[in-house]
């Protein structure tokens, strides 16, 4: 583990921005960033347009380690380049901001009121790939829709058992059971997930440490218990569908959590608009969410 890393994820001044749109979302991404279907033809040119987005994302002035502790990257970001070095380095020996790769191949079908992550037989070879480029840690996503307990627990135990491989390997793992915003169980299936979360917690040694990525709860400072675990180096909030401002407002009122916004952190920006345009754009998104993790 690199240690000047390890320190900058603790002090926790700042957020880690969510920059692992995959195969499914990249669409809808590109589609909010002012580039429709037809500006690609197939799948290579659609990621290279993606490529394109996050590089002007990563390379602008306003993007930096000040404000930012890491950044979470797509397995095919990881294996690319930014201004001729490979995106993950870039990150860190220019930017001083520390990469993570998301590695969960998505989500298999809601039972019992929750998605698991499908299986995932190259982690290994990821997790390997990953420390030649210097990552950090990994993020993986399941998602609770309902307040039932044996899908809490499926979602949970299935995060945990994955987790201590990865903390095995060497990374520290986000693990992020997100709960639907539209669950119209959200509060109770909260409950439901910090009794699954802190029973796992409870059994990992003293030396694993994971990084727990939340929705925002319904009551404030609802996971204060969860921030303060010795084995949880970090709490991070997602935005989860949440506009800019009701994902801030939200994230101010939980202390000691910090964002890791995706949709909310590039909400307003377009391929259409000039560098200082996009750079005015993106600074001003970087602060409000800067501010709201800080509180």
């Amino acid at each position: 583990m690199n240690t000047e890393q390890f320190k900058k994820i603790d002090a926790g001044d700042g957020f880690i921005a969510a920059l692992d749109q995959s195969g499914g979302s990249t669409p809808k991404a590109l589609g909010l960033y002012g580039v429709d279907e037809s500006g690609y033809s197939n799948d290579a040119e659609m990621f290279d347009r993606m490529h394109e987005m996050r590089t002007r994302i990563i390379t602008s002035p306003a993007f930096n380690g000040n404000r930012i502790l890491g950044a979470i990257l797509f397995e095919m970001t990881m294996d690319r380049r930014i201004q001729g070095k490979g995106s993950a380095e870039y990150l860190w020996e220019d930017k001083n901001v520390v990469p993570f790769v998301k590695v969960d191949k998505g989500l298999a079908a809601e039972v019992d009121g929750a998605q698991v992550m499908k299986p995932m037989p190259d982690l290994d070879a990821l997790i390997a790939r990953a420390k030649t480029h210097g990552v950090f840690g990994t993020k993986m996503r399941s998602v609770i829709k309902l307040a039932n307990k044996t899908g809490v627990d499926a979602v949970v135990g299935q995060q945990f058992e994955v987790g201590r491989h990865i903390i095995g390997g060497g990374l520290v793992p986000i693990i992020e059971p997100e709960v639907d915003i539209h669950s119209p169980e959200k509060a109770a299936a909260e409950e439901v997930l910090k009794v699954a979360l802190t029973d796992e917690l409870n059994r990992l040694g003293s030396d694993q440490l994971v990084m727990l990525k939340l929705t925002p709860p319904e009551r404030d400072d609802f996971y204060a218990e969860l921030v303060k675990h010795p084995n949880v180096l970090q709490v991070v909030a997602l935005s989860g569908g949440y506009s800019r401002d009701e994902a801030n407002a939200r994230l101010s009122r939980n202390h000691g959590v910090v964002a890791s916004f995706s949709r909310a952190l590039t909400a307003g920006l377009t391929a259409q608009q000039s560098q200082a345009e996009f750079d005015a754009v993106l600074d001003a998104s970087i602060e409000s969410i800067y501010r709201a993790s800080v509180t």
